[in-house]
């Protein structure tokens, strides 16, 4: 398919599909974490998921390997990776999926803060400036209310923790030659380098059986298409769609993963935490949206 200049009615679609799965995934989580536990849980995912990429990498003729150099990345990135998923996994396990999800899709906010600070070129504009004070702000105000009862404050700050090591895999990818290679290249160093470090480090946590049941198996397989199946066909969407537009989409993830939280799993969601995610969701849509000039040279074709 042509590379299109704006996001269009399939890939809005597409788009709010992607993140209604996002954050049904942190209810899926929350459930397997019943059975498993959660570093484990983890692991468990990141095994199946890089057997699954990489049988579609080599149906694909996908190469592993790109230029010097990128061997290294790989293996950082892995490893950042295995430690965001270590801390959100736990995050899941001692705190509501709509409190997680309020503050580990606040991503966007760290990375755009790291990109200022590391990159080129890349500078923070008055209107990405309001839209990172309005989000922190809906971070700060989730993380300080205690008052619904349910949750950890350590929950909260390893979730905090998770999205930090995500904008860190973003940036990675975005400034090192990591970034060269195929994006199921990228996926396949990230989930095959974290597998084992999270199996190593899994009985640490406690026993790595819980209360399993067979048909959380099926929660497991959900977990390893969503890697494997979902971020491939994301990073097809950025191919086809203008990155700016793709990440438009941002906001709706935790928006998705607090209604299911609610309505699956009875979490209570009060007033605060709807505040602070409209607060999340206003300030991730100033952030990601395209500057105005950008969009009129877009439909112009200048």
């Amino acid at each position: 398919m042509r590379r299109k200049d704006q996001v269009d009615a399939f890939g809005a679609a597409a788009l709010v599909g992607f993140s209604a799965l996002l954050g049904f995934n942190q209810v899926v989580v929350k459930l397997v974490n019943g059975g498993l536990q959660p570093v484990f849980n983890a692991g468990l995912r990141s095994v199946l998921a890089a057997v699954v990429v990489l049988a579609w990498m080599r149906w694909r003729n996908v190469p592993l390997r790109g230029e010097p150099g990128t061997l290294a990345w790989g293996m950082l990135s892995g490893a950042v990776f295995g430690a965001e998923f270590l801390c959100l996994f736990i995050a899941i396990d001692l705190t509501t999926v709509a409190r997680v999800s309020v503050i580990f899709y606040s991503m966007p906010i760290w990375l755009a803060i790291m990109a200022h600070l590391l990159v080129s070129g890349d500078r923070l504009t008055a209107r990405k400036v309001l839209g990172l004070a309005l989000a922190m702000a809906g971070v700060a105000w989730a993380i300080l209310d205690r008052d619904s009862g349910q949750g950890t404050l350590g929950g909260d700050l390893l979730a905090l923790a998770g999205a930090l090591g995500w904008a860190a895999i973003a940036l990675i990818t975005k400034v090192s030659p990591f970034s060269r290679l195929e994006p199921e290249a990228q996926l396949f160093w990230q989930v095959a380098v974290s597998a084992p470090l999270l199996l190593l480090l899994a009985p640490l946590f406690g026993p790595l059986i819980r209360d399993f049941h067979p048909v959380l198996a099926l929660g497991v397989a959900f977990q390893v298409a969503l890697v494997a199946v979902g971020f491939l066909c994301w990073f097809w969407l950025l191919k086809v769609y203008p990155a700016s537009g793709v990440a438009s989409f941002a906001f709706l993830s935790p928006v998705f993963g607090v209604v299911f939280g609610w309505l699956i799993l009875g979490e209570t969601v009060g007033l605060s935490l709807w505040g602070a995610l409209a607060l999340v969701a206003a300030g991730l849509v100033l952030i990601n949206r395209a500057p105005r000039v950008a969009a009129i040279s877009a439909q112009t074709g200048r």
